[in-house]
């Protein structure tokens, strides 16, 4: 390509190419949101710590610190709920950053400042995750003959993984509007690489499906045993009386507080380091962009006759 840019001024190149350039943007919308919904189920975190911090070691409870942890469990149980209708209604310093202010904005400085909206702000309240994987998936064919031999192939590629990551994040982590997520993005089995992520594709599928039976939110295993867990200790809290007499309440209690507190640290440990990925992934995405379009702008250049 480095030899002859002209190709891809040419079909079908000058068409998937302005295609790869609109899914990078697209994603990077995804990429905000998730993140967003990376910062809420850190919101949750910090309420199930607040409930941990009132039960654990206590002997005997009392009302003061079951009353606390009653609170702060029906905050989190609520919060869990919203997850997958609109996103979260709480304010955090996060809701209004983006990637972009640290550092991204750069790489770009010279673009039209529509084409990066994801740059200078979260998506608007309307904004899907569900509709905008439907939106990048859509009109996404797979080359055939001739165009097996040449660069659309890579370009294919290049689209589908992007489609299929932001799928897997979408499905994973919390985010705005989740409804009507697709199970299962279509990719040709000719490919040889399509067997690995079909099969990725049928795993996550199948936990989806579990996830909207139950109602739960999210495929993260901690969200769903802090879901579980806050259950459990809700009814205790909504029937106790001092003192609790029933060794046996006291010891699940403490079991349930404990199981709650090894969660929070397993979250504390992999939140951080998986928004920074998200952020990597970000930039990663505008750099790309920034290439391409480069590349493209040269190649049309080229291309033009000599007056």
């Amino acid at each position: 390509m480095g030899r002859e840019p002209t190709q891809l001024t040419k079909p079908p190149l000058d068409r998937l190419m302005p295609e790869l350039l609109d899914r990078a943007v697209k994603a990077l919308d995804i990429c905000n949101a998730v993140s967003a919904g990376v910062e809420s189920v850190r919101h949750c975190q910090r309420l199930a710590e607040i409930t941990v911090a009132a039960l654990e070691n206590q002997n005997p409870i009392g009302d003061g610190q079951v009353k606390r942890a009653r609170k702060a469990l029906g905050a989190l149980v609520a919060s869990l709920e919203e997850k997958d209708h609109g996103g979260s209604h709480y304010k955090t310093p996060e809701r209004s950053w983006s990637f972009g202010r640290r550092g991204a904005t750069a790489a770009v400085k010279d673009r039209p400042t529509a084409t990066f909206r994801s740059l200078s702000m979260i998506v608007g309240k309307n904004w899907s995750a569900a509709k905008q994987i439907h939106a990048m998936w859509a009109n996404l064919v797979a080359p055939r003959g001739a165009e097996l031999n040449g660069l659309a192939l890579p370009v294919y590629i290049m689209n589908v993984v992007m489609v299929f990551v932001m799928w897997a994040l979408v499905a994973a982590v919390p985010c705005q509007d989740r409804v009507g997520l697709p199970l299962h993005i279509q990719i040709p089995r000719q490919f040889a690489w399509a067997h690995s992520l079909n099969g990725l594709q049928e795993k996550i599928g199948e936990e989806w499906k579990k996830k909207e039976k139950k109602g739960s939110a999210g495929l993260l295993e901690e969200m769903q045993k802090m879901e579980k867990l806050s259950q459990g200790l809700i009814e205790f809290a909504d029937g106790f009386q001092f003192p609790v007499e029933e060794e046996g309440k006291l010891e699940e209690v403490a079991a349930q507080v404990k199981e709650m507190a090894e969660v929070c640290r397993r979250m504390d440990e992999g939140l951080v380091p998986l928004q920074q990925q998200i952020r990597d992934v970000f930039h990663q995405a505008v750099r790309s962009r920034s290439e391409m379009m480069e590349l493209l702008e040269h190649a049309g250049k080229i291309s033009q006759p000599m007056m």
